[in-house]
């Protein structure tokens, strides 16, 4: 092998120990000495939330996917903009439609008022969607903890990091190819959709203004098309009209979502074009036939998206507030009591 081989074979192996040096610093249990109670806080928050109103659960695992895809899972989803500065929930993939935050904040505020600079926001959304999942009937997993807090978001991230609803099917592959996950996996974790909702303004177009040849998508059920209509008017931009994205009950116990792909009533162009290719329909049909293994899947695949380039160690911060940066003054405090 030449020199040249042998050095990029010594720098891939070099990254892949690091990546997973990193990972291994994120144990599952790290709070059980720390603050015994932050994951059952933070479950007593996700069922108190979702009592209030039952798409929270679809919200707050929609929060942490957004979360991990930009950036990685460091809650930079959760800060606020400021006067100079555009964060990432300014971006049209979450402004109106990301949700679950006063979840997150109430968690974080009891849980600072027993273990005060001890929980990351970002552990406290990997754990919120984990039972999100849970308490609508998917599988639970095991959240492995010691993530930390990110100090940067920026909206015009969102826009390179987060696949639209309007991709392909070899698009959507690429984009989660580039975060790690294979093409069965892209397949698995669309099927959140199950238990999700949507504003019109996100698949408006498949019904008015497909393309200059029609003007509603040909691949949607026409019965479905009907229905969208009669939800979605055309050239409304009503933010408060929105459809759930499966037609049945939302619920992870079945797989309501990939029954409706094959029956062409796939709300996302996203989501319809996941039979447009040989690989991705095989997936669509085992999984409509085989909801537990898809939950299983499901569940492993939200773990290895809840590792996604975490900040440990001393990286990052614990943030007092989800929604703000610590100051310079708390992180003085911080360092000086170490």
């Amino acid at each position: 092998m030449s020199a040249r081989k042998l050095t990029c074979a010594f720098i891939t192996l070099t990254v892949v120990l690091l990546c997973q040096s990193v990972r291994s610093q994120l144990q599952v249990g790290f709070y059980r000495n720390l603050c015994n109670l932050a994951e059952t806080i933070v479950k007593e928050e996700v069922r108190k939330g979702i009592s209030r109103d039952e798409g929270v659960a679809a919200g707050l695992v929609r929060l942490h996917f957004h979360d991990c895809f930009v950036r990685g899972c460091d809650a930079s989803v959760l800060i606020d903009s400021t006067p100079g500065n555009s964060a990432e929930q300014d971006s049209p993939a979450n402004d109106p439609s990301l949700r679950g935050f006063a979840v997150i904040d109430r968690a974080k505020a009891r849980i600072e008022a027993i273990c005060k600079g001890v929980v990351s926001c970002a552990d406290i959304v990997a754990f919120a969607a984990r039972d999100s999942i849970m308490i609508t009937g998917g599988f639970g997993y095991e959240v492995p903890a010691g993530r930390r807090d990110g100090r940067i978001s920026l909206v015009n991230e969102t826009f390179t990091n987060l696949p639209p609803p309007t991709l392909n099917v070899d698009q959507l592959t690429q984009a989660f190819a580039e975060k790690g996950f294979t093409q069965e996996e892209m397949v698995t974790l669309t099927g959140a959709h199950t238990i999700g909702r949507s504003h019109c303004t996100s698949f408006s177009e498949r019904l008015y203004n497909f393309n200059g040849t029609t003007s509603q998508d040909p691949s949607l059920d026409s019965t479905y098309v009907t229905q969208l209509k009669q939800r979605c008017p055309q050239g409304s931009k009503n933010p408060s009209l929105v459809v759930l994205t499966t037609t049945d009950c939302p619920s992870f116990r079945d797989a309501g979502y990939y029954k409706n792909v094959l029956a062409n009533r796939g709300l996302f162009a996203s989501d319809q074009t996941l039979m447009t290719n040989a690989a991705t329909a095989i997936q669509v049909n085992q999984n409509a036939r085989n909801p537990n293994l898809w939950r299983s899947k499901f569940a492993a695949a939200m773990l290895k998206m809840s590792q996604l380039d975490v900040l440990t160690g001393d990286a990052g911060e614990i943030r007092s507030n989800c929604r703000v940066i610590n100051s310079w003054r708390e992180r003085r405090g911080k360092l000086s009591n170490l």
